[in-house]
C-alpha cells in the first residue's frame, strides 16, 4: 500500500517554544513534562507559538475477534456491539469523558460481527460505517485477516485522520473497543519485540489464572503458527491483529502526515502506534502515549516508541479515557504558554547570572 508520507520535523519552532518556556514567570523546567508537551506541539504543527486547538476528536474504533473462541475473555464477544450501541446512547465513560473535557467523539465500525442495525449518529457520538470484514478469524487456528484486509484497517484510520484534518480538527485521539483485543495487541507486541505471551499478556478485562494460561497458550500457538515477520506490520496485522488496531496505526500515520498530533490511549491504543511506527520508522515522533495502561507490558511498547506515559493512573478501561485526558493536557500546555507572563513583561527578575 501506498503511506503518505511524513513531513519534516520544525526543529526551529520547537526550539523557540523551549526558549519561551524558559522566559516564562516560574523557575526553568518546573511545569516538568508540561513544557515538553507544549514544544513539542510546536514542532508536530510547524508554527510557534502554537494555537490553543479549539476542536479536538477521538476516534473509538470498533471490532470483534475470532480468538474469543479461545476462551481469552471473561466477557463474551456480544458485549462489542453492545458497548457500541452504549457509546452512541451516551452512557459509556468515554461519553461522560468526551463530554468534560469537549472533545467531539466519532465511533468506527471497522469490524464488528453484528451489523449495527438501527445504529445511527446521535447527540453523543457520531457513527461511521466503515466495517473491512465482521471481525477477525481465530488467529490460533487460521490468519486474523487477510494482507488486503489489514491494509483496508489501515486505510481506514489514514482517511478519518485527513477528514478530521480538513474539518478543522488540531488534536486526535485514538480509542478503541473489542472483546478479545488485548490478545491480539500482546501477540502483536510478541511479534515486534519477539517475546514470549508471558511476558506480553496481562489480564485485560479481569481474567482468572486459568484464563490467563489460556491466553498466554493462545498468543504463543499464533505466534508459532504464523511466524510473522517483525518488520512487516501488515503481515503482523494479518497474522495476529485486530481490525481497529489496524485503524489506529493507520490514525497515526494519517495524522502525522497532516501535522495533526495524535493522542494514544492504554494498551490496545498503543500496539496500533507501534505498528504505525514499523510501517513509517519515525512516526512515533508526531504521537504521545496519554497514560500508562494497568497491563504488563505496555511499558514495552512505550520503551520501542521512546514515549513516556502522560499519566498514570492505573486505568485499563479502554474505550479512549486516557487519550482524552491526553489531549486536555496539549490544551492546557499551550495555554500556559500563551498566558502566563515573561519575567520582562511582569517587571520580575530572571535568574541571576553566575
Amino acid at each position: 500500500m501506498i503511506l503518505p508520507p511524513l513531513p519534516a520535523w520544525n526543529d526551529a519552532a520547537e526550539a523557540a517554544a523551549l526558549a519561551h518556556l524558559d522566559q516564562l514567570t516560574k523557575p526553568p523546567g518546573s511545569l516538568g513534562r508540561l513544557e515538553a508537551l507544549g514544544a513539542w506541539l510546536s514542532g508536530v504543527t510547524g508554527s510557534f507559538p502554537a494555537a490553543t486547538p479549539d476542536r479536538a476528536r477521538l476516534y473509538t474504533f470498533a471490532a470483534d475477534h475470532g480468538v474469543t473462541a479461545e476462551g481469552v475473555s471473561p466477557y463474551p464477544s456480544a458485549v462489542t456491539v453492545q458497548m457500541v450501541h452504549n457509546f452512541l446512547a451516551g452512557g459509556a465513560a468515554v461519553n461522560a469523558f468526551a463530554r468534560h473535557y469537549g472533545v467531539e467523539l466519532v465511533v468506527v465500525d471497522v469490524g464488528v460481527a453484528d451489523p449495527l442495525a438501527g445504529a445511527a449518529t446521535s447527540e453523543s457520538a457520531e457513527l461511521i460505517r466503515a466495517k473491512v470484514r465482521p471481525g477477525t478469524g481465530n488467529m490460533a487456528r487460521e490468519l486474523a485477516m487477510s494482507r488486503a484486509e489489514a491494509e483496508a484497517a489501515v486505510q481506514v484510520g489514514i482517511d478519518c485522520a485527513r477528514a478530521a484534518a480538513s474539518q478543522g480538527i488540531r488534536l486526535l485521539g485514538a480509542g478503541e473497543m473489542g472483546i478479545g483485543n488485548t490478545t491480539a495487541a500482546a501477540a502483536c507486541l510478541s511479534a515486534v519485540a519477539g517475546m514470549p505471551a508471558k511476558l506480553t499478556a496481562g489480564r485485560g478485562t479481569g481474567v482468572d489464572d486459568a484464563g490467563l494460561k489460556r491466553k498466554i497458550a493462545t498468543i504463543d500457538q499464533a505466534i508459532a503458527l504464523h511466524r510473522p515477520d517483525r518488520d512487516d506490520a501488515i503481515g503482523i496485522l494479518s497474522a495476529v491483529g485486530g481490525l481497529e488496531i489496524a485503524a489506529i496505526a493507520g490514525l497515526c500515520l494519517g495524522g502525522a502526515a497532516t501535522g495533526v498530533p495524535v493522542f494514544l490511549d492504554g494498551f490496545i491504543s498503543t500496539a496500533g502506534g507501534m505498528l504505525a511506527n514499523v510501517l513509517q520508522p519515525g512516526a512515533a515522533r508526531w504521537f504521545q502515549i496519554s497514560h500508562k495502561s494497568a497491563e504488563n507490558a505496555h511499558w514495552a511498547m512505550s520503551r520501542m516508541l521512546g514515549r513516556e506515559p502522560l499519566y498514570d493512573l492505573d486505568m485499563r478501561l479502554g474505550e479512549g479515557v486516557g487519550a482524552v485526558m491526553g489531549m486536555d493536557a496539549a490544551r492546557l500546555s499551550l495555554f500556559v504558554m500563551a498566558k502566563m507572563a515573561t519575567f520582562a513583561s511582569a517587571g520580575v527578575s530572571g535568574k541571576a547570572e553566575e
